[in-house]
């Protein structure tokens, strides 16, 4: 049995039940098999009266029920399994957070959650019941074999170890070829949905077709391996029968000639005759299962991989509540932090310092891939610093707990992601008890005033990815996400003005300015009207800040060390922070 599979399943107590029921009629329905036997070998030879077959038919009516009830409550047992393991999977990536998901590309995991784990039906429903069956129907079989026919029984017993041992030496083979198919069956889902993502970017490149033909191409793959896959699977059900054909007969003749002479009598030879194929039975359908399952068992390695991978957290640490501060707005700070990821040799922030004040407004600028995003997820708790710390109010944030902190932030990221829900639910997403009031309120905190203009208003159901709305109205719809939540002392903003046109840019930044008020505020920012808002502004380069400036109230004047300067420094440092770095515009 899986090992993993099978801790799961101990772990889930509904799982378990269901389970034990399954197997328990699997076995009751499997020994049933000696009592029919027994009542038809009685029968036919004139042993038993008719009235016997009264019993052979409850027997046989008991062994229907018992199949029907092993069906049932192995479904339940399957569904259960893969609910828990879907769950656990989601939590895991959700812990993991988007900056420990580069490993992944998301249509693989799609692929994986949905119809990978949806093989493991076979792997569930037959064969677990089947281990069962094989490990106690033959041992009872043999029992009555030995009381029946000794010379039966003892070529039985020589013969029956072959077919788990070639099961085993084709078994070998299956796997690594099934495990080969569901990896090309992962990258052919995978491949599809990027390319569905980036349709409008490769046909306004002229590269739609070439990427059809890539497709078709690892299709072909998987059908080839699929093929290879069907062939091994058939190969190994003709070894199992032909050796369980060849077992029988070895006890069939010698029946057949003992009968003719007089050695042996019908009753003893037609139970043989009826509960030999019953011992090789049970092996050859544990076999046939196995090999159906792989597939299954292939998925289950790639999920429990994900979920014992490396990142993973402690289970159920002990973390404090974040901490809150005079008037709700934190301080937060970094000291001599340097993030890796895995797999890139330079660092995306290296011994990065800074302060951030109780309600400063700070934007970080610099060229695309300096790591102004990666400092957001810091602050974020998606990823752990490498080196250094990241302090809140003074406690680090490794120390607390996490859901309390993000119920204090309100984030806007670059490209935020509509659900296909309502308008309504995707404002009130951080706020899932607001009203409709409140709602209508955010939107229009967030000049979202289109909304109404919409077929259903706020009821009107939001396409997938909201691609029937403009880039300007999913910001403002996020925007108004980050209205709706009150309370938030902490306001989190990713380039929000990205690939906007003028008007709408111009909503934005209005909406931002009033949404930043008596917050902490951190602003990924490359247009002068969103720089124009903070009070601070740090250039992030390579990593690294290489510059630090503190804007003026009066007159938009920059100044190191927050001094207020005039004359042409103060013109020289404001052309510095208001230009647009080269390549800017979709963060790290």
């Amino acid at each position: 049995m899986h090992k993993d599979l099978l801790r799961l399943m101990r772990a889930e107590r509904s799982v378990r039940r269901h389970l034990a029921v399954t197997m328990v009629a699997a076995v009751l329905a499997g020994l049933l098999v000696l009592v029919q036997a027994e009542l038809l070998a009685g029968v036919l030879s004139g042993r038993f009266t008719a009235a016997a077959l009264a019993g052979l038919a409850a027997v046989v009516g008991m062994r229907a029920l018992l199949t029907w009830t092993q069906g049932v409550f192995a479904g339940r047992t399957a569904t259960g399994v893969k609910s828990a393991l879907r769950h656990r999977l989601l939590g895991r990536l959700r812990d993991l957070g988007p900056g420990r998901l580069t490993a992944h590309r998301s249509g693989e995991l799609v692929t994986l959650a949905g119809r990978g784990l949806d093989r493991l039906d076979a792997y569930l429903t037959g064969y677990l019941p089947s281990i069962a069956v094989a490990g106690v129907v033959p041992l009872a079989v043999l029992v009555r074999l030995f009381a029946a026919d000794l010379a039966s029984a003892v070529i039985v017993l020589v013969t029956l170890p072959l077919i788990p041992i070639f099961g085993a030496l084709v078994g070998m083979t299956t796997k690594a070829v099934t495990e080969r198919q569901f990896l090309a069956l992962s990258r052919l889902g995978g491949h599809f949905l990027d390319v569905v993502r980036g349709l409008p970017t490769l046909r306004a490149f002229g590269r739609a077709r070439y990427q059809a033909g890539v497709i078709q191409q690892v299709a072909d793959a998987h059908r080839s391996t699929t093929m290879r896959t069907l062939r091994v699977a058939f190969l190994s059900s003709l070894v199992l029968e032909l050796c369980a054909s060849l077992s029988l007969a070895l006890v069939a003749v010698p029946i057949g000639l003992r009968l003719l002479g007089g050695s042996l009598d019908l009753t003893t030879a037609l139970l043989v005759l009826l509960l030999a194929p019953e011992a090789y039975l049970p092996l050859r359908a544990m076999g046939t299962r196995f090999h159906a399952s792989m597939e299954g068992v292939a998925a289950a390695d790639a999920a429990f991989a994900v979920l014992d991978g490396p990142g993973s957290e402690p289970a159920d640490p002990v973390r404090r509540p974040a901490p809150a501060a005079s008037g709700g707005a934190p301080e937060i700070r970094l000291e001599n932090v340097t993030v890796r990821y895995p797999g890139r040799d330079g660092a995306a922030l290296e011994n990065v310092s800074l302060t951030i004040g109780p309600r400063e407004r700070v934007a970080l600028v610099g060229e695309s891939g300096g790591g102004k995003s990666t400092l957001l997820h810091l602050i974020l708790g998606f990823i752990q610093p490498s080196e250094g710390r990241v302090l809140v109010d003074g406690t680090d944030l490794s120390e607390l707990d996490l859901g309390s902190w993000r119920a204090r932030l309100a984030f806007v990221a670059q490209r935020p992601h509509l659900f296909a829900t309502s308008v309504a639910g995707n404002i009130r997403l951080g706020a899932p008890s607001a009203t409709l009031d409140e709602v209508r309120r955010a939107a229009a905190a967030a000049h979202a005033d289109f909304v109404d203009g919409l077929p259903q208003g706020f009821d009107t159901v939001v396409g997938e990815r909201g691609t029937n709305f403009s880039a300007g109205q999913r910001q403002r719809i996020a925007l108004a996400r980050a209205f709706c939540r009150p309370h938030a002392s902490v306001l989190l903003l990713d380039e929000p003005t990205a690939r906007l046109d003028g008007r709408s840019e111009a909503a934005v930044v209005a909406a931002t300015s009033d949404l930043a008020q008596d917050r902490t505020a951190v602003i990924v920012a490359h247009r002068p009207a969103m720089i124009d808002l903070a009070d601070r502004v740090i250039r992030i380069h390579e990593g690294r800040v290489v510059s630090d400036t503190t804007r003026s109230a009066e007159g938009g004047g920059v100044a190191s060390g927050g001094a207020p300067e005039t004359g042409p420094r103060a013109h020289r440092a404001r052309d510095e922070v208001t230009v647009v770095w080269p390549g800017e515009g979709s963060g790290q």
